[in-house]
């Protein structure tokens, strides 16, 4: 009898969730989405500072939660549309979510990046400052008549490979005294490039996040991550070196920068107390994720993903049950 009530109490607090929501953002009800891109920065006119924003046709809400999605690619290549972008943004689009596959300055000589670790946080903290302007757009259009129907209080970052990097870094590094002055000043890089709001505009408005959505993604010092940050998903095999799944250079090759995968963000994430859930695929490596839908991981990844955000959005207000 006790299972039974237990049983009938879950389903209660199951459909009373779904309910708030009005069968939103769990499952795709919507079949068809339309794209547009924007130019998001006000200060640069380019392709790296384009995105393509998915909404989901006939939609009437007026309050919607937005993702913002980033490429991988090692910061040398890749763009807003690869195909796990593009099906990632699409899935989460019919699921009644505003979604953006978003580009970014990447380096211009790939051989050059490899080589040198100055460049190499240079160009990573210009990727941030450009999609923390991605971010500003979304508020800065909010204030000026809500374009695309968002709750600018409720708004996710993600990406696969060096996007998911992108995502964490751009979360965890709470203020410039966090980063290392030596043996590279990263201070004085970021501080040349804005701070860690960043050069690409849109300035005044915010660009904080709601959460975090990592695919083979890494943060470079997992001690970035304390306890007023923000929640954590994560997915990632446990084979990966191209982004470590434990600690260690990126791509495997010493002359590229540290990055610490899910085997130790989630560690850190619970000692510190942020909410935080991970998805572990065993004996894989880094590339499930860059064939989307065609590949089940990229898929399970993101029915992983779906249900950890959706406590998290305002309509539940359940972040305890989660």
């Amino acid at each position: 009898m006790k299972k039974i009530i237990l049983l009938l109490f879950t389903l209660f607090i199951s459909h009373s969730v779904f309910s708030q929501c009005n069968g939103r953002y769990d499952t795709e009800i919507f079949s068809s989405i339309t794209k547009t891109t924007v130019n998001y920065s006000d200060i640069y006119s380019d392709n790296e500072h384009e995105m393509d924003i998915y909404t989901p046709d006939s939609d009437t809400e007026t309050n919607r939660p937005v993702i913002l999605f980033m490429h991988g690619g090692s910061f040398t290549g890749g763009s807003k549309e690869l195909i796990d972008c593009v099906d990632f943004c699409e899935s989460f689009a019919k699921r009644g979510y505003v979604t953006a596959s978003v580009n970014y300055r990447l380096a211009s000589n790939p051989i050059n990046f490899m080589l040198d670790q100055e460049l190499q946080y240079r160009t990573v903290f210009k990727s941030i400052a450009d999609i923390k302007s991605a971010i500003r757009y979304f508020r800065k259009d909010y204030n000026n008549g809500n374009t695309y129907s968002i709750d600018d209080n409720t708004i996710f970052i993600g990406g696969t490979s060096a996007g998911g990097v992108i995502a964490v870094n751009l979360a965890y590094v709470d203020n410039i005294s966090d980063l290392p002055t030596s043996p590279i000043d990263v201070q004085s890089i970021a501080n040349s490039l804005g701070g860690l709001e960043g050069d690409a505009g849109n300035d005044g408005y915010s660009s904080q996040v709601s959460g975090v959505i990592s695919f083979a993604g890494g943060i470079n010092d997992v001690n970035w991550i304390d306890n007023l940050d923000e929640p954590l998903v994560s997915i990632q095999g446990d084979l990966d070196e191209t982004v470590n799944y434990n600690c260690g250079p990126g791509l495997g090759n010493p002359s590229i920068l540290t990055l610490c995968g899910s085997g130790e963000m989630h560690p850190r994430a619970d000692n510190v107390g942020v909410l935080n859930d991970k998805l572990i695929f065993n004996g894989t490596d880094h590339n499930w994720g860059a064939y989307g839908n065609t590949n089940t991981k990229f898929i399970d990844a993101v029915n992983f993903t779906t249900n950890f955000l959706f406590p998290l959005l305002p309509c539940n207000n359940t972040t305890a049950i989660a």
